[in-house]
């Protein structure tokens, strides 16, 4: 008997026509929403969880962006740029605010965009003088400061010994020479450090071993050839 004071006929078993039982269907109903629920819930803690690392990242991204354009707008001071052009105008403000209200991962997808702009604005102020030879090979690039720098010592022998003879002055000359190849060889890694740096970031090869041989190698044949004559004499 229902509330209403209708007969609801007992369902038989079996039968074609037989209801559904009201516990078990509304056990069932419980059980889907019940999934459904934590569906939802593991759904929306995944979303936190990716914003979350979004905000750390974008946060990392826009410590390393700031550091980026605070060299290059002092190295642009240096060139004369003027203060007002490296300032972004109301409508690139607009653009950009537009461009990141997506949410963090637009914040972070427009930071690494900027530090793309930021690379590429690295290498066109590398490219300008001396800093260009930095995307040499490594060998030639730094030869062309080991090399002068080891003929520095063996030619102020010779120049010595062909104005003295072989006298007090050469002997001290070439006293005084034995440690250069190591001097030469220290102020030309420092040298290539200073020179060859597109970034003040980058690490550059300075190869000095390379180096050593290099400056070892002119000071040695000077050497020789000036003991090899003063025995002559």
């Amino acid at each position: 008997m229902s509330e209403t004071g209708t007969a609801v006929p007992a369902p038989r078993s079996g039968g074609p026509t037989a209801e559904v039982d009201p516990v078990e269907a509304a056990w069932a109903d419980y059980v889907a929403a019940a999934r459904q629920l934590d569906g939802v819930r593991r759904a929306a803690a995944t979303a936190a969880s990716e914003q979350a690392r979004s905000v750390a990242a974008a946060r990392e991204e826009l410590t390393a962006v700031r550091e980026r354009l605070a060299s290059q707008q002092s190295r642009l001071r240096e060139l004369n740029v003027p203060a007002i052009s490296l300032v972004p105008t109301p409508p690139e403000v607009t653009e950009a605010a537009r461009s990141m209200a997506a949410g963090p991962a637009a914040v972070l997808a427009c930071l690494r965009s900027a530090r793309g702009w930021a690379d590429a604005a690295d290498d066109t102020l590398a490219a300008r003088g001396l800093p260009r030879l930095a995307r040499w090979r490594a060998v030639p690039r730094n030869l062309l400061v080991y090399g002068p720098l080891a003929l520095v010592v063996p030619v102020v022998q010779l120049v010595l010994f062909l104005a003295a003879g072989a006298g007090p002055v050469s002997i001290v000359a070439l006293v005084v020479g034995l440690p250069m190849p190591a001097v030469a060889t220290m102020v030309g890694w420092l040298a290539v450090g200073r020179l060859f740096r597109p970034r003040p970031e980058d690490r550059v090869d300075r190869t000095p071993r390379f180096g050593a041989l290099v400056c070892l190698i002119p000071a040695v044949l000077a050497t020789a050839g000036i003991v090899l004559a003063m025995l002559g004499d």
